[in-house]
């Protein structure tokens, strides 16, 4: 019978020893990832804000602006007045669905707002208010703008105005007047090629015409942008043939003391027929050489676009006549 083989047992420090299952815990990024992951999220922030700050500028950016923030004041109106039923009108649609379209101001600093475009609906927000105070209306949804040249944000206001609401010719011509009083403008045919630089030659011209009315009777007229274009061409044109007429004009309107647009109309088409005792511009400054007899010599320069008067017979009061003269030619586009 063989003998079994005895079996050795095995070492204890050979056996297998269980180890702990290793818990797996949050992977580190390796630190060139971490600093590339932080310049991207401030690269991204970045643009962000640049492309708001941009939004704003350029008038895509829409705030709520308290109402006492805002100056309607900022600019010279182009509108002279708003009919109550229209006015009603915009109130009520206002007071039922709320502020649709917003207005458009330009960031003046320290929180002030001057107002550029919207100027009826900030008054209906600011009655709406006073009426009820409801906090609804205690703000005014306003596109902010950068403070830029006056000359565009009047260009902004008549454009809106051009577009929304049909203004009389006095209106168009009124704010021309103002935009070259404020300094805005040199002249009126550069504000007016400026702000009506899309409109046809014959409606600038006609502007151009009812600049000289609004020269002469602006302040003195209760219902200018009820004026006609017949009418107003009447009153320039007789305004530029009698030097005295704007005064006989204004002692008829003090006379009939008109209440209405119907009877300052009529006043107005009376100073027209009845004769006046004014004497008509001198034009022999204006005519020919032989009339002049040498006393005023004009120089032509073609380079720098000039023409100079010089002579004995050359004072304020041909100054005055030739500045009517060319005030009263029709407009060149």
């Amino acid at each position: 019978m063989a003998r079994r083989k005895r079996l050795t047992p095995p070492r204890p420090d050979l056996l297998e020893v269980e180890t702990p299952p290793v818990t797996a815990g949050p992977l580190s990024a390796p630190p060139i990832a971490q600093v590339a992951a932080e310049a991207a999220s401030t690269a991204a922030l970045q643009a962000l804000s640049d492309e708001m700050t941009r939004a704003r500028e350029a008038g895509r950016f829409i705030e709520a602006l308290p109402l006492e923030t805002v100056d309607a004041s900022y600019l010279v109106r182009d509108r002279l007045g708003v009919s109550g039923e229209e006015q009603e009108a915009l109130v009520a649609s206002l007071k039922a669905r709320g502020q649709q379209t917003p207005i458009e101001v330009v960031a003046l600093g320290e929180g002030r707002y001057g107002l550029i475009a919207g100027w009826r609906r900030l008054m209906a927000l600011r009655q709406l208010f006073e009426e009820t105070g409801d906090a609804r209306f205690a703000k005014v949804e306003a596109r902010v703008t950068r403070p830029g040249e006056t000359a565009e944000a009047y260009r902004a206001m008549v454009e809106e105005n051009e577009i929304r609401v049909g203004l009389s010719h006095y209106e168009r011509a009124r704010i021309a007047v103002k935009a070259v009083e404020e300094g805005v403008y040199p002249h009126d045919r550069a504000a007016l090629d400026s702000l009506y630089s899309s409109a046809s030659r014959a409606k600038k011209s006609k502007i151009r015409s009812f600049v000289s009315l609004v020269r002469h009777l602006d302040g003195t007229l209760r219902y200018p942008t009820a004026i006609g274009e017949r009418l107003g061409l009447s009153l320039v044109k007789r305004l530029s043939e009698h030097r005295d007429f704007s005064a006989h004009v204004i002692q008829v309107l003090k006379r009939e003391n008109p209440t209405d647009s119907e009877a300052e109309q009529t006043a107005l088409k009376q100073s027209l027929l009845a004769k006046t005792e004014t004497k008509k511009r001198p034009e022999s400054r204006l005519k020919t050489e032989e009339q002049r007899q040498g006393a005023i010599a004009v120089h032509w320069s073609a380079k720098s676009k000039e023409i100079r008067l010089s002579g004995v017979g050359v004072d304020a009061e041909l100054a005055k006549e030739l500045k009517a003269w060319i005030e009263s030619r029709p407009c060149r586009s």
